[in-house]
C-alpha cells in the first residue's frame, strides 16, 4: 500500500507540476487583458455576428468570457443581462463546446494533439450547434429567470489590484487542480495494481467500439467525461505513457471529449439559468459520438486505401 501511494503521489504531482506551466501564466494573462482595451475589442468584433448567431450583441461578452477564462466566468456574464430562454440555451450550448478554449486545447496539445485541430472542433461545434438552433428552434421567446444566480462583488481597481486578483485566480486554480489531479492518481494507482482497470476497460469496449478506438483508451474518457479536460488531463498523460494509447485514439478520444467532457458538471452548472438542460446533454453526447465515428470512419479509409496502394506498389508487374 505504501508503494502505491508513493507512486500515486509522486505520478500526482509530476502531472500537476506540468499543467500548472500552462494554467498559471494564460490565466494571468487572460485576466489580465480583462482590463485592457484587447477585451473590449474582441466584444467589438464578434458584436456584428451575433445576429447570425441568433444572439443580440451584449452577448458577446459572455462568449468572450467564457471562452477566455471559464464556464463560470461566461455564467456570471449572462446573468448580468436579460436574455431570453431561447438566446441562454444559444449561449449554454456555445459554451459547452468552448469554455475555457485556451487553456483545455492547450492541455489537449499537451498529451500530443494539434493545438489548433482541438481549437477549430470546439469552435465550429460552438457556430454549428448555434446556427441550427436559431434556425429551427422557435420557442424560448420569454425572458430568462435565473434564480439565485447573482455576480455581485467589487471589481479590482488599478493594475497592482489587477495583478493581484489574476495570480490568485491562477494560483486557486493550481491548487483545485491538484486537490482533484493528485488523489485521482492515487486512486488510479491503486486500481491498476488491483487490476480493476482491465475490468472497467472491458466494461467500457462496447463505448470505445462505437467511436472508433480501442479499449485501452476507455480510462481516459472515463477521465474526461465526469472530472473534464484540464483535470483529466493527469489521467490522458499517464494512459499515453503506461497504457499504450496510440496517437490515432488519443485523437479520436481527444475529439469526443472536446465535444462532451465533464457533461455531469457543465450541464448541472446551467440548471439555474432556468433553460431546458436534457436538451443540452443529448445535443454534446450525439455529437461527440457522430463527429467521432465520422473522424474515425475517415480515418480508417485512408489508412486501408494507403496500405491498397503499398501493396500495388510491391506486386511486379
Amino acid at each position: 500500500m505504501a508503494s502505491i501511494l508513493k507512486n500515486g503521489l509522486l505520478s500526482g504531482l509530476s502531472v500537476t507540476w506540468a499543467l500548472s506551466k500552462i494554467i498559471f501564466p494564460i490565466t494571468v494573462i487572460v485576466m489580465m487583458l480583462r482590463y485592457t482595451p484587447v477585451f473590449p475589442m474582441l466584444i467589438g468584433w464578434l458584436e456584428p455576428v451575433m445576429g447570425f448567431l441568433g444572439l443580440p450583441g451584449e452577448a458577446a461578452v459572455p462568449l468572450v468570457l467564457g471562452n477566455l477564462l471559464n464556464l463560470y466566468a461566461g455564467i456570471g456574464a449572462i446573468v448580468s443581462f436579460e436574455f431570453t430562454v431561447k438566446e441562454v440555451f444559444i449561449l449554454a450550448i456555445m459554451l459547452s463546446f468552448s469554455h475555457n478554449l485556451i487553456i483545455e486545447s492547450a492541455v489537449a496539445a499537451k498529451v500530443g494533439v494539434n493545438f489548433w485541430i482541438i481549437m477549430a472542433v470546439r469552435v465550429f461545434l460552438a457556430i454549428f450547434a448555434a446556427v441550427v438552433i436559431n434556425i429551427f428552434w422557435q420557442g424560448g421567446g420569454e425572458m430568462a429567470q435565473y434564480g439565485l444566480i447573482s455576480n455581485e462583488g467589487p471589481e479590482p481597481s488599478g493594475w497592482g489590484e489587477i495583478t493581484i486578483a489574476a495570480v490568485q485566480t491562477a494560483l486557486l486554480s493550481i491548487l483545485q487542480l491538484a486537490a482533484i489531479v493528485i488523489p485521482l492518481m492515487v486512486g488510479i494507482q491503486w486500481l491498476r495494481e488491483k487490476k480493476w482497470l482491465d475490468w472497467m476497460s472491458n466494461k467500457l469496449a462496447p463505448m470505445t467500439k462505437v467511436i472508433g478506438v480501442e479499449k485501452n483508451a476507455s480510462m481516459t474518457l472515463v477521465a474526461g467525461l465526469t472530472i473534464g479536460l484540464a483535470y483529466g488531463a493527469g489521467l490522458m498523460i499517464q494512459a499515453v505513457k503506461e497504457d499504450g494509447v496510440s496517437k490515432k485514439d488519443m485523437y479520436l478520444v481527444l475529439i469526443f471529449l472536446v465535444t462532451c467532457h465533464a457533461v455531469v458538471e457543465d450541464t448541472l452548472v446551467f440548471i439555474p439559468l432556468g433553460i431546458p438542460v436534457w436538451p443540452l446533454l443529448l445535443i454534446r453526447l450525439i455529437s461527440a459520438i457522430l463527429l467521432t465515428a465520422l473522424v474515425a470512419y475517415i480515418w480508417n479509409r485512408i489508412e486501408k486505401n494507403k496500405k491498397l496502394e503499398s501493396v500495388r506498389e510491391d506486386v511486379p508487374t
